[in-house]
C-alpha cells in the first residue's frame, strides 16, 4: 500500500531512541522527509544514521530539548525552511517516575506536568501554522496507556499526560477545515531501551519475575515491537488515514482490557 507519503515532511520529537525512532524509521522507510529532534548529542548522531538508512528522504538531527520552547520553535522553523513545507509532526515528551499518588509531591507533579505535558503543547503550537499553510497535516501525539487506564504505580503518569487529551481535542476543531487530522496514540509496554532498563532494575531484586509478572498481564502473552508501532504511526500519518481524526487509540496489547 503506497501512503502517500514520499516526499512530505515529518517531525518527530524525542527520536533518538525508542517509539520515536521506530515512528521516524517508519516515516522515512515510506519515502518522507524526516526531521528528528533529542537531547543526547551522541545518540541523535546514532538515530540520525538509522533514519537515513531507512529510507531514500533527507534527514535533519537537530539537538532540542522538547521541555525548551524557544528551542523547540527554531527547531520546527528550521525543519520547514530547510525541507520547504510541513506536513506530519510527531509530539513526544520524556518519561515521569513511577510510583504511588502519594508519594509524590505537588512540586513533582509540577514537574511532571511541564515534562510530559507541556512539550506536545509547544511542539503542536509551533507547527500549526507550517501545517495551514502546507493544507495538509497530521498530529500524531504519542502519551501512554495510563491515559485510558491508570495502572499501579502509573498515577504521575496519567496526571501529567491527560491533559494532552483535552489539549488534542481543542485542536481537532481548530484545525480540521484546514486538512489537518490529529490523533494520540497510547502504547503500553514496548521493548524500548526505557522499558530494558525498568526491567532490570526490578530484576535486580525479583529476577526474572519482574518481566513475567509484566507480560502475565497483556493478554496477547508479549510485550510490543518498536517497529509494529512505527507502522501503525505511519499509517495514521497516511493519505488513507484522512478521516481518521480525534481518537485516543491503545497500542498496549489489550492490557487496559474492561475499559470502555
Amino acid at each position: 500500500m503506497d501512503l502517500g507519503l514520499s516526499g512530505r515532511t515529518a517531525l518527530v520529537a524525542a527520536a533518538s531512541s525508542g517509539l520515536g525512532l521506530a515512528v521516524a524509521r517508519a516515516l522515512a522507510a515510506e519515502g518522507a522527509n524526516v526531521s528528528i529532534a533529542a537531547r543526547d548529542p551522541q545518540r541523535l548522531a546514532a538515530a540520525h544514521k538509522l533514519v537515513d538508512e531507512s529510507g531514500p528522504g533527507r534527514v535533519l538531527s537537530v539537538e532540542v530539548d522538547v521541555r525548551d520552547d524557544a528551542g523547540v520553535t527554531r527547531w520546527v522553523n528550521q525543519t520547514a525552511e530547510e525541507f520547504g513545507a510541513l506536513h506530519v509532526v510527531v509530539t513526544n515528551s520524556p518519561g515521569v517516575p513511577h510510583g504511588q499518588a502519594d508519594t509524590f509531591t505537588v512540586d513533582d507533579y509540577r514537574q511532571g506536568v511541564e515534562g510530559s505535558l507541556l512539550p506536545h503543547i509547544s511542539i503542536t503550537l509551533a507547527a500549526l501554522p507550517h501545517l495551514r499553510r502546507a493544507g495538509w497535516g497530521r498530529v500524531l501525539l504519542i502519551t501512554s496507556e495510563a491515559v485510558r487506564q491508570p495502572l499501579p504505580g502509573t498515577a504521575m503518569s496519567a496526571t501529567a499526560r491527560l491533559g494532552v487529551l483535552g489539549f488534542a481535542k481543542g485542536v481537532v476543531h481548530a484545525v480540521g477545515a484546514s486538512g489537518i487530522t490529529v490523533n494520540v496514540l497510547a502504547p503500553g509496554v514496548h521493548q524500548t531501551p526505557a522499558f530494558e532498563g525498568f526491567v532490570a532494575a526490578r530484576s535486580a531484586i525479583d529476577g526474572e519475575a519482574a518481566l513475567k509478572e509484566i507480560i502475565a498481564e497483556v493478554p496477547l502473552g508479549r510485550v510490543g515491537q518498536p517497529a509494529d508501532f512505527g507502522a501503525l504511526a505511519a499509517f495514521l500519518a497516511s493519505e488513507q488515514a484522512g478521516f481518521v481524526t480525534g481518537t485516543v487509540l491503545l497500542v498496549d496489547g489489550g492490557n487496559t482490557r474492561g475499559v470502555t
